[in-house]
């Protein structure tokens, strides 16, 4: 098993002002870690456009972050803002991971219904939404997890085919 990179994004404007203790993100940097992936980077937004894309830019063009995960700002809240902030950044959309998380919370809660996150590419970077609550976080990460491997590597121009 090929080692990648992650870097994990948290979005909350309470969480960027230290007004509430991040628990999804190291969640998060636990079940990547647990999967062999070092974690090169954790930051703290607010639920702003133009920081959001800044991290994602600097992150995908600059640090070449194989797999960067954002938590937070998937609902249908007015500052609700993270699948806006991240479709004009991506270069191909991946809809296969967002269905999956949502039909496997769908299983949990009717509430899945609402999260609005996207995953796609950016350069060879692979971007995913996903909720901001750590309990949400965590299932949707492991609903799609076992396939991140493999993303990676074709993203990255491997030749294997997907079924060897």
């Amino acid at each position: 098993m090929t080692s990648y990179t992650g870097g994990i994004l948290t979005i909350s404007d309470k969480g960027s002002r230290g007004e509430r203790e991040d628990t999804s993100g190291p969640e998060l940097q636990a079940m990547l870690i647990k999967q062999g992936f070092s974690v090169v980077a954790y930051a703290i937004v607010p639920d702003e456009i133009a920081a959001i894309q800044e991290t994602f830019r600097s992150w995908a063009d600059e640090k070449n972050i194989d797999l960067i995960l954002s938590t937070g700002g998937t609902g249908v809240s007015p500052n609700d803002l993270t699948p806006e902030a991240t479709r004009p950044l991506l270069d191909r959309e991946i809809p296969g991971i967002g269905e999956a998380m949502r039909q496997s919370s769908l299983q949990k809660t009717p509430n899945a219904i609402l999260s609005r996150g996207l995953a796609g590419t950016r350069k060879q970077s692979l971007i995913i939404n996903l909720p901001g609550s750590k309990k949400a976080a965590r299932e949707n990460l492991e609903a799609v997890l076992p396939a991140l491997q493999h993303a990676i590597y074709k993203i990255k121009g491997g030749s294997k085919d997907c079924g060897s």
